[in-house]
């Protein structure tokens, strides 16, 4: 294979690319649109689809030649089971992970943000925090509800075992009713975001790289054994 080939690898099917220099291999992938989960999206919906990011983010964990994740994330929500799913592989990985928020980061894609090591978000990026949802028909029966209060409670606990929250503070945030003109719950701006907790920074691409870089430093000073080729 030429060198330029080895040198930048792109997977066309989910937009990933491995990039490779002297300082490490650094593997992206990116999480858009709405997060599709076990019925498919819309042809004309922009989505990222579960079972393409699942087994990446397994493949990155293992293959000794990547050295750190970069998540870059823009995101409408989606799928609740399916973006808790990414998100508990991205908080089980032991190789240095951060998550950049671009745009926005709404809905489930909170959880998807702060279940990397470290996550910043853009200047001009938002955050959308809302409860649970549903359409269509519901069956207005007691039981239903407990399950929304249980979904809600998943949802709730991941956010605040992976970030700064205060876990009342995000309720609150959650419930506004004043906030959003067709809705319940609260459009956070990047700072505001970072104020709260969800965001460990405002940052840019260059601040992520940055960070990454340092970590794959320390981990191959800690175990240069592991990190051999």
């Amino acid at each position: 294979m030429p060198d330029t080939q080895s040198e930048h690898e792109k997977q066309p099917d989910t937009g990933s690319v491995t990039t490779h220099s002297p300082r490490g291999n650094i593997h992206c992938i990116t999480i858009i649109g709405t997060i599709e989960g076990h019925q498919e999206a819309p042809e004309t919906t922009k989505t990222t689809k579960y079972e393409h990011v699942l087994p990446q983010l397994a493949a990155i964990e293992e293959t000794e030649e990547i050295d750190g994740l970069l998540i870059l994330l823009n995101t409408a929500g989606g799928d609740v089971e399916a973006g808790l799913a990414i998100a508990e592989l991205i908080a089980g990985m032991k190789k240095p992970t951060i998550s950049l928020v671009l745009g926005g980061g709404h809905s489930i894609g909170i959880p998807l943000a702060v279940a990397a090591q470290r996550t910043l978000i853009a200047p001009s990026a938002s955050m959308m925090l809302h409860p649970v949802r549903i359409n269509g028909t519901v069956i207005g029966a007691p039981q239903t509800f407990e399950y929304f209060r249980q979904i809600q409670g998943r949802i709730t606990r991941f956010i605040v075992d992976h970030s700064s929250v205060n876990e009342s503070e995000l309720t609150r945030f959650m419930m506004q009713t004043d906030a959003l003109a067709a809705d319940v719950g609260t459009v956070l701006g990047a700072q505001e975001a970072v104020e709260l907790g969800l965001c460990d920074a405002v940052g840019t691409l260059h601040d992520a790289l940055t960070w990454l870089h340092e970590r794959v430093k320390e981990r191959k000073a800690q175990n240069p054994k592991e990190v051999e080729t």
